[in-house]
């Protein structure tokens, strides 16, 4: 039942730990190198500190719709971030890698649940007609934490060790699980259901497989049997993960919700933006740092004011779609990043970096018209019963189509630079006099180097112009939103019929 003044001090209790839970995501890559030579460990061990945080998060997000079917917001909630705040204490004191390991993983079991359970109350709390501020205020968490995370931690790791991320994050966690004892109340309905332990198992394995697969793609290459082994054995428990489910009356994830058209659609260009979105965040570093030269914190220096315009846009962007709808935000912002990212197709070695600066602000700006109003539209369609799967689906989701595009990406980078380099190798051997003096070591290191900058940048400039293709799609698929009409007023108000037409609309 839609409460008819929403409750704002527990609204942002939950957006203090949901803020500090995903910031806390993105922090620690900055600060992998450090946690190498600290605890004297390979790449390949160090990289689990964020990839088994994203499979965790895999893993638990589709059975989010369970739990917060089945628990109150107040016990969900304070299970959520007493587990957060366990993993950030015993990260932060972690005396040797395999407790830090298991103190990540505590973490993001925590941090898992508290993005769907934010936004299940926020669509219950809220009526639709105001539901667009209020998740524009929402986007303000979803979009900025992750962005300012690289900057904080440049500028953190360049003053203190690691461990200050923790202990900066760990307070702040203390503080949001003592409120929240004492304040959280319980907003959304419960019902008695059972999980069914073997649908649990399928959905692990099919989304974990499959983001662990994507994930490691990047580093080890798809010829690689972990690679493809891990994302055949995904997507055949996937398959039988989605069967079962369509054949249960109360499914842990009702794929069902997909007939809803408004929400089928969103969840199409939503998938289809965050692929678009990854390239600016795995190749502009790459760019800056790599190719330019340019320190770690002007790197994140550089994405830094792109982020504040997010989180300045995204509760202006909420309230104009209340009154504008979604289609008009989309395709306003749809062009700006389609127009941006074939600019940044088109950067050179020379390009200046307050040009960079400007060009990725535009382009976060055009990105924030479109994330949460899309989103937001497709809920909107659903009935209320089913916005815990709605939630739960749009985070799984994202997660898989995350890890999906940056492999892709990664791997069209990394295709198109070897091609060049051997074009560029060739060139300048066959420019060579063989009658002159052979370059001294000096001179030929300095011209392998080039050959590598250029063709890196040559990797990057295609790799943008895919992101481009991608957004493009997109931008076709936002001409068909349509305001999406509630649940509630496109059925009677006879309990009856109410029933009647749910049963159908999902049988």
């Amino acid at each position: 039942m839609t409460e008819k003044k929403p409750p704002y001090g527990m609204i942002a209790i939950l957006f203090i730990g949901a803020f500090v839970a995903i910031l806390n995501e993105t922090l620690l890559n900055v600060a992998l190198p450090s946690i190498m030579s600290e605890f004297e460990v390979k790449p390949t061990a160090v990289q689990w500190l964020s990839t088994g945080y994203m499979l965790i998060n895999g893993i638990l997000i589709p059975a989010s719709a369970f739990f917060i079917q089945r628990f109150s917001d107040k016990k969900l909630f304070i299970t959520a971030m007493g587990l957060f705040t366990l993993g950030t204490f015993l990260a932060s004191v972690a005396p040797v890698f395999g407790v830090l390991l298991a103190a990540r993983m505590i973490q993001a079991s925590g941090s898992a649940i508290m993005m769907p359970l934010l936004m299940n109350v926020m669509l219950t709390a809220f009526p639709v007609e105001k539901r667009g501020a209020a998740m524009g205020m929402f986007g303000i968490v979803m979009i900025t934490a992750p962005a300012i995370g690289p900057t904080l931690s440049g500028w953190l790791i360049e003053h203190y060790s690691f461990r200050m991320l923790f202990n900066l994050v760990l307070p702040i966690a203390l503080l949001t699980l003592i409120l929240a004892i004492f304040k959280l109340k319980n907003v959304t309905p419960q019902r008695s259901i059972n999980l069914d332990v073997f649908s649990l198992v399928l959905s692990s394995i099919g989304f974990g497989g499959l983001l662990y697969g994507f994930s490691s793609a990047g580093d080890k290459g798809w010829g690689h049997p972990l690679v493809y082994g891990t994302i055949i054995i995904g997507a055949i428990a996937l398959i039988v993960f989605v069967l079962r489910q369509l054949r249960m009356d109360d499914p842990m994830l009702e794929f069902r919700i997909f007939k809803y058209p408004m929400f089928a659609l969103s969840s199409a260009i939503s998938n289809v933006i965050a692929m678009a979105l990854f390239s600016a965040m795995i190749l502009m570093p790459i760019y800056v740092q790599t190719i330019r030269g340019i320190s770690p914190i002007d790197s994140g220096l550089l994405m830094l004011p792109g982020a504040i315009v997010m989180g300045i846009m995204s509760p202006i962007t909420g309230k104009l779609f209340d009154k504008y709808g979604a289609r008009t935000l989309a395709i306003i912002g749809l062009t700006i990043t389609v127009v941006t990212s074939y600019y940044f197709s088109q950067i050179t070695l020379e390009t200046s970096y307050s040009s960079l600066v400007i060009l990725y602000t535009f382009r976060m700006f055009g990105m924030s018209m479109v994330m949460m109003p899309v989103m937001t539209n497709g809920l909107n369609q659903l009935p209320p019963q089913n916005n815990p799967h709605g939630t739960a689906m749009n985070n799984t989701l994202q997660q898989v189509s995350g890890a999906i595009g940056s492999a892709l990406l990664i791997t069209v980078m990394n295709n198109r630079t070897e091609i060049k380099a051997e074009e560029l190798a060739e060139k300048a051997t066959s420019a060579v006099d063989p009658s002159a003096s052979q370059p001294t070591a000096e001179a030929a290191a300095q011209m392998q180097q080039q050959i590598l900058n250029e063709a890196m940048l040559s990797g990057i400039n295609f790799t943008f112009l895919i992101s481009t293709l991608i957004a493009f799609v997109a931008l076709i698929l936002a001409l068909f939103i349509k305001r999406a009409v509630p649940y509630k007023e496109e059925e009677s108000e006879d309990s009856d019929s109410l029933i009647t037409t749910y049963k159908n609309a999902t049988e």
